[in-house]
């Protein structure tokens, strides 16, 4: 027997809704046709598929059978349109996004999931890159959006706006020597010993450059290539950490204390690429995303994606 999609997709909006009259309203049908369709479907199928009553239909056993087999027809049909359309398609270069570990490590991850769903037909290529690299790449043309930090976003020439709290704070183990605090210098948290992140990292050099030659005499048990482990190791007791506040789930079991330097006082920028490299509602869409997922870490979302050195 061959089945006919349109017939498919109808019955499941009839079994959907629990009625003919509201299916063949989603198909832009008109009831007799609907009904029609409906029946040589079950003519065709050679059993009753529908229960028929006077507050609506219900699905017969069989009827829930072909339904369940409806819909994994109807997703793979769906799956292998777009992967045949794809070739069809004239190919158009990535957005590219530049961000920094922070923003990499917690909610530039919600954004793509979010953007990517969203808008099958668009790719976009994210780089991990220090400010003045992305304000230089931005500037240049080469990129179409960039997070950046605000203390080191020089110039206004490019299109720029607040995006989030980016602040820095100390982070120990539950119970140990933060508790009870609700503020801390620097200078304090390098009495204990700490672990940080290694060299290469953003986030540790602008502590190194913000302190100069007055950094305290500190103890690294260990430096680690991103913020997921340091995090854990702060967890576990192994020494304090200095990370950026929204990089610390709310139900991390861990005490986190402001620190009052204030070079700690940091925010997020979204900056614009100075030339349009693409479609600019698709750069637009992206930026929404961004926003949106900026304000889901205020509020204290979770993060999907982890793994990113600040």
């Amino acid at each position: 027997m061959r089945y006919d999609l349109d017939d498919l997709r109808l019955f499941l909006h009839v079994v959907d809704e629990g009625s003919i009259t509201a299916g063949a309203r989603r198909m832009h049908l008109s009831l007799p046709s609907a009904s029609a369709r409906v029946r040589a479907l079950e003519h065709h199928a050679g059993v009753t598929l529908l229960v028929r009553g006077r507050r609506g239909v219900r699905p017969t056993p069989a009827g829930s059978t072909l339904a369940r087999h409806a819909h994994e027809v109807l997703a793979q049909t769906a799956l292998l349109e777009g992967a045949v359309a794809s070739y069809a398609r004239p190919s158009a270069a990535p957005l590219v996004l530049l961000a920094g570990g922070s923003a990499m490590h917690r909610f530039v991850p919600q954004a793509l999931v979010s953007f990517l769903r969203s808008h099958p037909d668009v790719d976009v290529t994210v780089s991990e890159c220090r400010t003045p690299e992305t304000m230089r790449l931005l500037a240049a043309g080469e990129a179409d959006l960039g997070i950046v930090q605000s203390h080191e976003a020089i110039g206004d020439e490019l299109p720029i706006e607040a995006l989030g709290d980016d602040s820095l704070v100390a982070i120990g183990q539950a119970g140990g020597v933060l508790v009870d605090r609700a503020a801390v210098s620097y200078r304090e948290v390098a009495e204990h010993p700490l672990v940080g992140l290694g060299p290469g990292s953003s986030l540790q050099h602008w502590i190194e450059t913000s302190l100069g030659a007055n950094a305290p005499a500190a103890r690294f048990r260990t430096l680690v290539p991103d913020l997921t482990t340091l995090i854990a190791l702060a967890v576990a007791g192994v020494g304090l950490a200095v990370v950026p506040r929204r990089s610390v789930a709310p139900e991390s079991a861990v005490e986190v204390c402001e620190l009052t330097d204030s070079w700690a006082r940091r925010a997020h920028l979204l900056c614009w690429g100075a030339r349009e490299r693409g479609e600019p509602e698709i750069r637009t869409a992206l930026a929404d995303h961004l926003r949106a997922a900026a304000r889901r870490g205020t509020e204290g979302g979770s993060s999907i994606v982890d793994g990113h050195q600040s």
